[in-house]
């Protein structure tokens, strides 16, 4: 019987990972706002801005892990 061994720990690369995911929720924030700027209706309008309020929060959260994994590279 074979037994699958698990994948090393690699986190040489989480800072780039997360500075990619922080550049592609800001650019989904702007198209959202774009949406906005067209013919939305009350209901819609508050789904996006809601969206955006948790995509800031998502934001700032990955920006303090970048913080400690640049931290623990050295």
């Amino acid at each position: 019987m074979a037994y699958n061994k698990p994948n090393p720990d690699d986190r040489s690369d989480n800072v780039e990972k997360l500075q990619e995911m922080v550049q592609n929720t800001m650019a989904n924030m702007e198209e959202a706002e774009e949406t906005l700027n067209g013919n939305v209706d009350g209901t819609d309008r508050e789904a996006v801005q809601a969206k955006n309020a948790r995509r800031e929060e998502a934001i700032e959260g990955m920006r303090r892990e970048i913080v400690d994994e640049a931290r623990n590279r050295s």
